[in-house]
């Protein structure tokens, strides 16, 4: 094969279409385009939403919610959860590794949900203060 030789294959290519070139094309006089009106004119169109003077639908509608683009970058960790870990020392990447947060996640957060049966240390992630308190009275640490 060489490059002077490589051809679309057999009917990709079609001929465009000819519009008002008389009346044998099937698109002739009005070229498809009908009698009269803004849309029968060359550059005759209104901009996307517009509906024809009347208040546009986005702007009658009120505008309300907000989607967080940081959503995904904060990640929540119940308390039972690491005491499952069956690790003394956490932090970020070993809850990653674990499965408990994903990879995108660049923040954690401890909250209260169950127990903690052992003591564990926590570096690199926030705590609320049920969780805070019960990680302490199980004999575990947290440094921020």
């Amino acid at each position: 094969m060489e490059l002077n030789t490589i051809k679309p294959a057999e009917g990709a290519k079609k001929n465009k279409r000819r519009l008002g070139r008389g009346i044998g094309s099937g698109l002739g006089k009005t070229a498809g385009r009908g009698h009269k009106g803004q849309k029968s004119r060359k550059g005759g169109y209104h901009k996307v939403g517009f509906e024809g003077g009347q208040m546009p639908m986005h702007r009658r509608l009120p505008k309300r919610g907000f989607v967080s683009l940081t959503k995904t970058d904060n990640a929540q960790v119940r308390l039972y959860e690491l005491g499952a870990l069956g690790v003394d020392e956490i932090d970020l990447l070993v809850l990653k590794q674990a499965g408990i947060i994903p990879d995108a996640a660049k923040t954690a957060k401890v909250f209260l949900a169950g127990g903690i049966g052992k003591a564990v240390k926590l570096s690199g992630i926030a705590v609320t203060k049920g969780a805070r308190a019960a990680i302490e009275s199980a004999g575990g640490s947290i440094a921020e």
